[in-house]
């Protein structure tokens, strides 16, 4: 049964919640280590201009996200990745 409100709108408890699709890959395959060195693997957390992909997109928890930003940001400073990318 759906619980109407005062003013008689079907209020957000009774519907059904959505299935939460993204997760950590990094919490899922158990491994804790982001390699600096493997550009291609840090080039799927960085878009077409170079920025850092933000969680919310990319499905990493906090702990792992500081990881893959400092990793992408120390092989910038290698010039590994470059800070534009030139697709």
């Amino acid at each position: 049964m759906n619980k109407k409100t005062s003013r008689g709108r079907v209020s957000n408890a009774s519907l059904p919640k959505k299935a939460h699709d993204k997760y950590c890959g990094f919490c899922k395959s158990g491994s804790d280590y982001v390699d600096y060195k493997n550009v291609s693997f840090l080039l799927t957390f960085v878009n077409k201009q170079g920025k850092i992909l933000p969680a919310r997109y990319t499905g990493n928890c906090p702990k792992h996200q500081r990881k893959v930003a400092k990793g992408v940001k120390r092989a910038r400073e290698l010039h590994l990745v470059s800070h534009e990318s030139k697709f």
